[in-house]
């Protein structure tokens, strides 16, 4: 029996090698570097259910650190009682003219950034409230020492694509831009479209 391909980090590289028609030392030291770019891009520009992540916690304090690469707040509740409050996203600026005391506690209504890795809440939590947040992530970057993730698994040609069209500036092939891009395009189209079923279908199920 033959065993169905399957993208591994390693693999891509070769892939790489491969589509560009290079193996020239020059160039493969270079192509981790076009995969890293690639899923930085992924990450910014496409938001898959595949990238998004739920954590859940104890919120005692104003500032909170959020999830390790994360990217975007999706949602982000807490329970006070048996009561789930859905907090509003607001400017730091605004979440600190709201709450301009921070030694007040009170039950949060509204939370922003901080900075990149943190969140600043207010008003200020009056009690541990128990957290869920809802996030969307950039996975966990492919290595040698970490040869898969969601989107080697899920959406391999995501990967192709996006990375080719990173390596091309260095090929000094920009003629080939719009090609990648297209089929970058494509290619993020087919799983947003296959995403907006599955939510379509589970409103069925639940009506």
């Amino acid at each position: 029996m033959t065993t169905a391909a399957a993208m591994t980090y390693t693999s891509l590289v070769d892939d790489i090698i491969t589509y560009a028609e290079r193996s020239d030392e020059p160039f493969i030291s270079q192509v981790p570097r076009f995969i890293m770019m690639a899923e930085n891009r992924l990450s910014s520009e496409f938001k898959p259910l595949g990238y998004q992540r739920v954590v859940t916690g104890s919120l005692a304090s104003n500032t909170m650190l959020k999830p390790a690469r994360w990217r975007r707040t999706k949602s982000f509740s807490i329970l006070n009682g048996v009561s789930r409050l859905y907090l509003f996203e607001r400017s730091y600026e605004y979440c600190r003219t709201y709450w301009p005391d921070e030694t007040v506690l009170e039950v949060p209504r509204y939370y922003g950034d901080y900075d990149y890795e943190h969140f600043f809440i207010a008003p200020t939590p009056s009690d541990n409230f128990d957290f869920e947040l809802s996030y969307y992530e950039r996975p966990e970057p492919l290595s040698s020492a970490n040869e898969t993730n969601w989107t080697t698994q899920y959406a391999p040609q995501l990967l192709l694509y996006a990375t080719m069209l990173e390596a091309m500036p260095f090929l000094k092939m920009s003629e080939r831009i719009p090609e990648f891009q297209a089929l970058l395009d494509r290619a993020m189209m087919a799983i947003a479209k296959e995403d907006d079923s599955r939510v379509t279908d589970a409103s069925a199920q639940r009506s």
